[in-house]
């Protein structure tokens, strides 16, 4: 990580807890203190060093657009979910900036697009290289922006690096008969995975034949975004990094007559108005949206199995678009359920990502961290207080004492793991994804209600039956709305050849993944359809298509 003395405050504290829960970790024997050379002035020194052209030395960071860096917009002020330190924050672009950059990355993908495949693929590898070089900044960033455990941080930035190095192995084959969009592809991600998500989606955009724009998301990743795309455009690649805000450069980067496709990640809200617009453009889209993917238990015995999936399920505070908020459990089942769930739960290990016992410690090993920010920490609180006061029975509820923390800093931003039996109906909690480390648990009785209470949020993106019998999962996964159904495991976004899509509410617009990414990029023949949930038409990929109810699988 460096040897650089740290230039943050480290008195020192340690774990405190006033009882031993059973299951729980054990608080840490010694003062706490922030692990040398990992403090934000240094990360920030870093990417100085690295790119001084996109960070400035007052601080503040520089847009990306027309192939250049650019001192403008009006920065917002920016906090770490670690402790409320300042970051460096968004230089927010007016709408008429935001129409002059897309407008300058139409211009890019014109000449782009003429680009040969194999002079591209020489491009984009440069760039992994220089990705890979820079890997543990960029980690570090994705700590200090949006609250990463270090091993997911490093997992973040590998899968990137990896997952685009397989498309440049195989794009030649996936690209053969289809040609770059009319306009460069416009991304607007949300903040949780910007390397494995939206870093991977731009270098196979660009890899395709588009030029690439993306928006930074308001609430973190803007360095480690930066610091991606520097790399990137010393490779000429045509990237546009602009930040603002969504509502106001909406105009431009999605309805704009330049833009030849709209990607976007993010909640309900926010990508039905997106896909209302896209819509009504006819434009080329990919949506993902949130779902509420839920595990079902139902004949089952294999609770050994189960516990370590179950501690696993709360990786990054369940703040993944793959994340399992909902148990819903056969009623005769619930007491062995119990026995394999709060073991798990009560072993959750969380807190500050870079606190050590002593300078040489490697960081720690923890499931999660903070929250995005303290604002969802509060909302997550006041959710789950509404639920118990309306009836829902807290089977587990964390407290902060149980985390690992430097002395006297800011916890506002961390929530501790918290489940809830039968939240009422009237409780979002009962319909909605939290984004947090809180489960819901819903009992059963049937198989009808066991069903019913799985698709409870109209669409999912993931779900999992825990199920003894076979025959029992391939009748009931067929009709469970998710776009994968995994069988006593849970299923991931995917990297490579895997596809990834969502069923009902939780996806509009071209699947992805695979020769599916691809394609959502490019154009082919004129009588094309796309893999997808569009306006007019619903097709599944084939591979799923076979494994699916008749009315799923026809379009």
């Amino acid at each position: 990580m460096g040897s650089l003395p740290d230039t943050r405050t480290t008195t020192t504290t340690t774990s405190t807890g006033t009882g031993r829960i059973p299951g729980a970790p054990e608080p840490s024997p010694l003062p706490l203190s922030l692990k040398p050379g990992t403090s934000w002035d240094e990360a920030w020194q870093r990417c100085r060093s690295v790119a001084p052209e996109a960070f400035a030395e007052d601080g503040r960071v520089r847009n990306l657009w027309r192939g250049s860096w650019h001192m403008d917009g009006d920065p917002l002020p920016a906090t770490s979910p670690l402790d409320g330190s300042p970051l460096a924050g968004p230089p927010r672009l007016d709408a008429p900036a935001a129409h002059r950059a897309v407008r300058a990355a139409l211009d890019q993908h014109r000449d782009w697009r003429h680009v040969p495949l194999e002079e591209r693929r020489s491009r984009v590898a440069a760039v992994l290289d220089s990705l890979a070089q820079h890997r543990t900044v960029l980690a570090l960033l994705l700590v200090w922006e949006i609250g990463k455990p270090w091993k997911l941080a490093l997992a973040d930035v590998d899968r990137a690096i990896d997952g685009v190095r397989w498309y440049a192995e195989h794009a030649g084959p996936m690209l053969e008969g289809r040609v770059p969009l009319p306009g460069p592809v416009s991304n607007i991600a949300s903040w949780n995975y910007p390397m494995s998500v939206l870093v991977h989606a731009m270098l196979v955009q660009a890899l395709a034949g588009n030029a690439v724009i993306a928006k930074t998301p308001t609430d973190g990743g803007l360095a480690c975004l930066t610091l991606a795309c520097a790399l990137a455009v010393r490779e000429d690649l045509p990237f546009t990094l602009i930040s603002g805000s969504g509502g106001e450069l909406s105009e431009a980067l999605v309805r704009s007559e330049h833009v030849g496709c709209v990607s976007f990640v993010g909640g309900r809200d926010a990508g039905a108005r997106v896909a209302t617009a896209v819509a009504d453009l006819g434009k080329r889209h990919i949506l993902e949206q949130e779902g509420l993917n839920c595990w079902g238990v139902w004949e089952h015995s294999d609770w050994a199995g189960l516990t370590p999936l179950i501690r696993k399920s709360f990786d990054y505070a369940k703040q993944r678009c793959t994340a399992y908020p909902r148990f819903v459990v056969q009623r005769a089942l619930f007491a062995d359920f119990l026995e394999a769930y709060l073991p798990a739960v009560r072993a959750v290990r969380f807190g500050h990502p870079l606190a050590v016992e002593a300078p040489g410690d490697p960081l720690p090993e923890l499931d999660f961290g903070p929250l995005i920010n303290a604002g969802k920490a509060r909302e997550l609180a006041g959710l789950t207080r509404e639920a118990i006061a309306k009836g829902a029975v807290p089977l587990h509820r964390g407290t902060l004492e149980r985390g690992r923390f430097l002395p006297g800093q800011d916890t506002s931003a961390y929530f501790p793991p918290t489940t809830l039996l039968s939240p009422p109906p009237s409780s979002p909690l009962h319909h909605a994804e939290p984004f947090g480390p809180v489960d819901t648990l819903v009992l059963v009785d049937t198989e009808a209600e066991l069903l019913a209470a799985m698709n409870a949020s109209n669409g999912a993106l993931v779900a999992t039956l825990s199920t003894d019998d076979q025959s029992v999962y391939d009748r009931l996964a067929p009709q469970i709305r998710a776009f994968k159904t995994g069988r006593n495991k849970p299923r991931s976004r995917g990297d490579r050849e895997e596809l990834f899509g969502g069923c009902g509410a939780s996806w509009r617009g071209a699947f992805v993944g695979g020769d599916l990414l691809i394609r959502a990029v490019t154009q082919g023949p004129s009588d094309e359809r796309l893999p997808g949930n569009f306006p007019h038409y619903r097709l599944q990929p084939e591979a799923r298509a076979k494994r699916l109810a008749p009315d799923l699988a026809t379009p």
